[in-house]
């Protein structure tokens, strides 16, 4: 016979109350979205192991993704009210809406720490002026560069061009390499609007008017033929920016490592990757930001750690972003994930890295580059809306690679896109 509830005996029931009262509490979880270049995620959650340990109950599920997951699927769920507690995100203005202000539940103390410590990048994740929120932690500030496979230059005894050259020597000398060495392509760039910036303000683009809205302006639109003609001359590998539709990203970094460009421009979120993959193939350095007839810059980036408002333990998460950003635990991070620091105080003590003598020279190269960028660039990465910028810059220009329309369209097509975009993104 099967009995009811209230059927059960006293001691039964008082043997369940002590089960209950015996069983531990169940941990305040966090879940962590963490895309990644190299071993970033492994490396946050070591130290989040400290933080478990330091914070009784307390639970770090770190959750590792690919990074279009981070692009296209984390806005959706993020609008549809789900998603993790925690994210590693790089568009850091344009998801502000989503983000969780950590101010509230920091001391004044702390929150002077990073005020001080990261004022350069905490307006990058803000809505706008007003707006003096924290709201995320770098977990690695990135650089633009060019990668040159130095042994390729030596074979062909071509010398290096020097500290100011500019993007037409890099692909002057680069072409008489590939030539002389028989290498399919003398450079490649990322499929990328971020990677396209830089090229864009050396030729004289302005990137943001006077009023702080998005311009296509002569200057773009030089960079934009150049870039087309090189592609079309068979300089660089079509298939990169033209053998994909729409706003795609696509890296080059395979063509690099496979001996097949002599000059790859990404950035320095590449280095630990470089160093483990390609340095036992070839010697390579970074070359200084090329110049143009307007600047010789590199464009800022980064990934950054964001506390999302969706989460149901938001001083928890605060506090896990705190330990992770103060400098015994920043430090730790830049040093083993091979990442130029954010943090004033850990980039003025130095950080320990443990790098080969070309990797180590090459993140020199890319700290050397921070005071070279160009404001417009700066403006760029802080600007709300750059992914607008970004995304149709890799869809128009990439049709113009392709041949599916002129430059000149390309142009036109691109005005109307931001303009449309950015308009509607702003209601």
């Amino acid at each position: 016979m099967i009995r009811s509830p209230s059927s059960r005996t006293p001691v039964a029931l008082a043997l369940a109350a002590l089960a209950l009262s015996a069983a531990p509490a169940l941990a305040q979880e966090l879940r962590v979205q963490c895309y990644y270049d190299g071993n970033e995620c492994e490396v946050t959650g070591e130290i989040a192991k400290r933080f478990e340990a330091a914070n009784a109950g307390a639970k770090i599920v770190i959750d590792k993704v690919p990074y279009k997951a981070v692009v296209e699927q984390l806005p959706v769920q993020l609008a549809a009210g789900e998603g993790p507690d925690i994210a590693r995100v790089t568009d850091l203005g344009g998801l502000n809406k989503y983000y969780l202000d950590l101010t509230p539940h920091l001391s004044a103390a702390r929150q002077k720490f990073w005020s001080d410590n990261f004022a350069s990048t905490l307006p990058w994740f803000r809505a706008g002026a007003a707006d003096k929120g924290i709201y995320g932690l770098m977990s690695q500030l990135t650089v633009t560069g060019a990668y040159v496979n130095k042994t390729l230059f030596e074979q062909a005894k071509v010398p290096m061009p020097g500290d100011k050259a500019t993007w037409d020597d890099w692909m002057a000398a680069a072409d008489k390499v590939a030539k002389a060495t028989k290498t399919p392509f003398a450079m490649a760039m990322d499929r990328s609007g971020h990677r396209f910036a830089p090229f864009a303000v050396a030729h004289g683009a302005k990137i943001l008017d006077a009023a702080g809205a998005p311009v296509i302006d002569a200057g773009y639109q030089a960079a934009m033929k150049k870039f087309v003609d090189w592609n079309k001359a068979g300089l660089m590998p079509k298939e990169v920016w033209g053998g994909i539709g729409g706003s795609q990203y696509r890296d080059a970094f395979e063509e690099f490592a496979n001996g097949r460009v002599v000059v790859y421009y990404s950035g320095s979120w590449w280095l630990k990757r470089m160093d483990r993959d390609v340095t036992k193939a070839f010697d390579w350095v970074v070359a200084p930001a090329p110049c143009g007839p307007s600047a010789c810059t590199a464009m800022p980036g980064g990934s950054a750690f964001v506390a999302l408002k969706r989460t149901k333990q938001p001083a928890l998460a605060a506090k896990f972003l705190d330990f992770l950003a103060d400098d015994a635990n920043y430090k730790e991070l830049m040093a083993r994930t091979e990442n130029i620091p954010a943090s004033l105080s850990v980039a003025k003590a130095g950080v320990p890295y443990n790098v080969s003598p070309m990797a180590k020279a090459a993140l020199n190269v890319f700290v050397a580059d921070v005071p070279k960028i160009a404001k417009p660039n700066y403006d760029l990465q802080g600007y709300r809306f750059n992914r607008v910028m970004f995304n149709q810059t890799s869809q128009r220009v990439g049709q113009a690679v392709a041949g599916e329309m002129s430059v000149e369209d390309a142009v036109k097509r691109l005005t109307a896109d931001i303009d449309e975009q950015v308009k509607a993104a702003s209601k």
